[in-house]
Parts: C-alpha cells; structure tokens; sequence
C-alpha cells in the first residue's frame, strides 16, 4: 500500500495512467495513512485508515485490469480529496472476512433456529448471550434483534414481503440462549412469534458505519467505470462536496464467487452537496443495507443572529456534522421550518467553523429583518442536475432511488425490485435535515416488479413516495414543483402506487399498471393514487388492469379541480 501511495505522490499534473496487472492485492492498514474526514451519514470515528490515497492530483486514471483489492480490518479502499480529472476503472472492491456476517437457516420453528455460519469468512465463537464476531484487530458482538435491523433474504436474493421493519425474527428476543452445535452451527433456543423461512440468509449486521468503500471529497471531474464494491461496513461510494461525477458500471452487489447475499452495510452510491452533472449509468445494487441511490444536500437550523448580515448554524444531526457547509458566493435560501418555504436568499461573503457542530455564516447584503431561529438554511449552490438511466435496483433493505435536489433530474429505462419504496422524494428540515425541494423530474421507460413496496420503512406509502416532512401542510404553497411520471410499467399485489403530498405540477400519464399475487396485499394505505395538497395534478391515459387492487384515487387537502383525469374509470374520494 505504501508504494501505491508514494508513486501516486511522486506524480506531476501531467497526465498519467497507473495499470495494475490483473491478479489479487491485499490491503492492510498502515499508520502513515490516517487522516480524520467528516462523512456524511456516516459516525465519524476518526483516524480513517486510508489505503490508496489521492490527495491534490489531477489528470490520473487508475486501471486495475479487473483485479481484485482485497481489503484486511477497518479501513477506507480508496480516498480521492481534492482532485481534479481523475479516473478508476476495472475494479472489484471485497474484504477477506466482511464487516458483516451472513447466516444460512437450516431450521426454525417456534422454538428454535439453527443457522450455518461460514467460519472462514466470518470468524465468530458461541456464547450463552450471543455470538462474538472477530478478526484482524476488530471484535463485535451480536445477538437477535426486531425490526429492520436483521434482514432475511431468500435464495432469489428478494427480501421476503412484510418483513422489512416489521421484522423477519419476532418473539421474547432478549431470553434468547444462543449454543455451538457444531463450528459452524448455531442454535438459538426462545420462544419465537415469527422466524425465517429455512433455506435463506440471515445477515448478522454487527458493525458500525465508519468509511466508505470509495470516498469521493471536494473533486472535480471524476469517473469511475466497471467497478464492483463487493462490501463495505458503510455507505458503498459516497461523493461529497464534488462537482460533475460520471458512474458507468459501478455495482454494488454481493459478491457472485463467494456465495454472499450482502453486498454493503448502507446506501449503495450516496451524494450530499455535489453539483455540476451526475451520470449513473448501467449500475447495479443487490442486498444492500440502506438505498442504492440516494441524493441530497444538508439543510442547517439556524441558531442565532450575530448581527444583520452574519448568523450562526448548527449540523443538525449526527452524521451531518464537521462539514464545509459553505463558501463564499454561495446562494443560500433561508427556509422555513414549519412550512419549508424559502423566504429569502443571499450571497455566503465567509465560512467560520467554530467547532464539528457550529458555523458562522457572513453575508454579503443585510439579511431581511423576518429572518429568525424558526428557520433552516440550504446551500443552493451545491445542487446537481442528475441523469440514472439503465440500472438496476434490486431487493435491498429500505428503499431504491432517494432524490432531494432542485436541478433537472431524468430516471429512465432502470429495473427496480425494491423493499420498500422504489423512488422517494423526501425533504425535512427537522429532523434528517436532508435537503431540498425538487424542481424538474422524469422518470419514464421504468419497470417496478412485485418485490417494489413489499415492506414496510420510513417513508414509504406507495411504490413512488413523494414525502416531504412539513410540519404545517399549506395547499396553495407546494413543497415540491414538476414531476413527471410517464411511461412506465407497474407489478404490484398491493394497493398504493404513487403516494404524494405538496406538489405543484404532477404528471401520471401512459403508464401500465397490472397485478401480481406474489404475495398478499397488507400495506395500510388502500388507494393506487394518494393525492395530498397538491395543485395541477394529471392522470391521463393509463392502462389499468380490471384485477388491480383498488383502481381508486384519495384527494386530501385539495380541490377535485385540480385534478385532471381521463382514461380508467376510477373512483375518487376527498377528505
């Protein structure tokens, strides 16, 4: 590892191109390359352990010749901060004993489970309370757990129906006695509501998120092409701060030669405050933890005015903390917490970090007078257009494609056998503090198959769920603007099909909708269109199957004439 880094050193702007020849590399941790990074939706547990580090270079292209990095203990793969025209290509990314362990099901009743660990994979000892997982210098401990924490997954790599949050192991978990049958076999004794169907995967998720299989930091121009990030213990490839990314056969998959059903501990390819264009093209995510996709910026509460052009912020949340949050002639829009409207916008003149929490913002005007500790701010300037075409999002623990950013957006010709909501349009500045309000989206030529909302996780009323949080709904202020859903094929066995709340200009046209039985319907919300303070709103020309579960739309908080409709007889209700 340390030749790698000081060749990458010794490098001039010139362009250069670094050819591995294809074979294994091994990657341990090493004390000359520890460097403290805030990652967003990440912990920050400090010293990263860097392995290839780019650090101010530009014009490189990394060529692995589709050679495997196999990474040893807790550690970054790769770290690209401050970077300009660099490129990775023909790559895959794996540990030689994962972050996070898998367990087949060989019985279960209510009574007992027996598993099969792999111990060469995941090394582990048996104990009375649980089971201690271990290797290089790492040692965790784990034992059942309701809700979404532990994720089942079947022999097709689809996350069965109606587990997700509900859980797929229910019972007096905390008087569970855990035994060593054999090495590689255990039993869990309790007494069980609710257990796995025998035959599928446990994953065992005992680590925390503290890296990044590639982190992408305050760079420009970057590509990334034919990589697989077989696992990571964190979010798969995570862009921060950079500007015009270009992903092309970047997969975020279990490892197909070693039998493995998990790929990463979270989010598949996560972006927070990048700009310029991002490309996603022909990717693919299977048995992730968190989302495939999932692109935002970082609204910050203000805590106090200092005088009338300066104010102090505060990160909001945990893993949203430490962050460059601004630089001068950035716009910032001054959002309303109990509305989220924007009321105002201004100029950044400086950024004062005062510690990992708080900020110092000066403006370049006086701020207007009406602006109080009731607001959050959002960084306008770093907000990317977005183009994800020819993808695949597969069963993954939580949601698909999560999109929070008011440039043009296109989704188009993508698969998604999703567990929860295939797309969600979120936005809150109050508690994820994930930003914003989306302007122009398409998403057409899509295929939603039955797996898509099959579970239930936050946020996800339909298989498209346009969910801002807004504390104080308004109908005549929508959060959201122009979105366009059109073309497309849905396979649902369930009830909801787009769910949207404060959209002004929402567009459900030539779309295809037909019924699966794989499953029974259970989700709570009962109506294919639920319709909710919106303004301009069309569904026009969609073919409708007869046997679809509902063939009904919800208007709440809004007039029927805003509602324009033709096509499938339908029947629609107000609140």
């Amino acid at each position: 590892m340390a030749k790698i880094n000081e060749l990458i050193e010794r490098l001039s702007d010139e362009p250069a191109i670094i050819v591995f020849p294809k074979g294994r590399y091994d990657f341990y941790p090493d004390s000359n390359y520890l460097k403290d990074y805030y990652e967003s939706n990440t912990y920050d547990i400090n010293p990263k352990r860097l392995a290839i580090f780019l650090h101010h270079k530009k014009n490189i292209t990394i060529d692995a010749q589709g050679s495997d990095f196999i990474y040893h203990d807790h550690i970054q793969p790769i770290t690209i901060d401050q970077c300009e025209n660099i490129t990775i290509k023909n790559l895959n990314i794996d540990w030689e004993n994962p972050l996070t362990a898998e367990a087949e099901v060989l019985e279960a009743d209510s009574t007992h489970i027996l598993v099969s660990i792999d111990s060469l994979q995941f090394p582990h000892h048996v104990h009375d309370k649980g089971i201690t997982l271990a290797a290089d210098s790492w040692e965790a401990e784990w034992r059942l757990s309701g809700g979404s924490w532990l994720i089942e997954i079947d022999q097709n790599h689809i996350i069965p129906p109606h587990t997700g949050d509900h859980g797929c192991v229910n019972g007096n978990l905390q008087e569970v006695r855990y035994s060593a049958v054999s090495p590689s076999r255990v039993l869990m004794q309790g007494h069980f509501t609710k257990t796995p169907a025998i035959g599928n995967r446990l994953i065992i998720r005992h680590s925390s998120r503290d890296h990044a299989g590639i982190f992408l930091f305050h760079s420009t121009n970057l590509k990334l092409h034919n990589i697989n990030v077989y696992h990571t213990s964190g979010l798969g490839i995570l862009s921060q701060y950079c500007e015009n990314l270009e992903f092309k056969k970047v997969n975020t998959i279990p490892n197909p030669h070693k039998n493995r059903f998990l790929s990463g501990h979270d989010d598949g390819l996560h972006f927070m405050a990048c700009k310029g264009e991002i490309i996603i093209d022909s990717c693919s995510a299977q048995g992730l933890m968190d989302d495939p996709i999932n692109i935002h910026g970082t609204y910050v509460p203000l805590t106090e005015i200092l005088s009338d052009s300066s104010l102090r912020c505060r990160f909001a949340h945990d893993m949203s903390k430490g962050l460059i949050w601004a630089e001068k002639g950035d716009t910032i829009g001054f959002v309303l917490k109990k509305n989220m409207q924007t009321k105002a916008y201004a100029i950044v003149s400086q950024f004062k970090s005062i510690n990992e929490y708080d900020f110092i913002l000066k403006f370049n005007t006086a701020l207007p007078e009406d602006i109080d500790t009731l607001f959050s701010l959002e960084n306008m300037s770093w907000t990317p257009n977005v183009s994800i075409t020819h993808c695949f999002a597969g069963s993954n623990r939580a949601r698909g494609y999560l999109i929070s950013t008011p440039g043009k957006v296109l989704i188009a010709h993508n698969v998604f056998e999703t567990s929860g909501s295939a797309i969600l349009i979120a936005g809150d500045a109050n508690y994820w503090y994930e930003s914003g309000a989306v302007r122009d989206i398409t998403i057409r030529d899509n295929e939603f198959r039955w797996p898509c909302n099959s579970s239930s996780y936050q946020f996800c009323n339909a298989i498209i769920s346009i969910y801002p949080e807004i504390p104080q709904l308004d109908s005549l202020l929508p959060y959201h603007q122009n979105i366009r859903i059109e073309n497309n094929s849905f396979h649902t066995a369930d009830f909801p099909i787009l769910y949207a709340k404060s959209v002004d200009g929402l567009y459900f046209n030539h779309n295809d909708i037909t019924r699966s039985f794989e499953y029974t319907a259970w989700h709570p919300n009962q109506y294919n269109f639920f319709i909710n303070a919106c303004k301009n709103v069309q569904i026009l020309d969609n073919q409708i199957a007869q046997d679809v579960l509902g063939r009904n739309i919800l208007l709440k908080n809004m007039s029927k004439a805003e509602l324009q409709i033709k096509g499938n007889t339908l029947d629609i209700v107000t609140e």
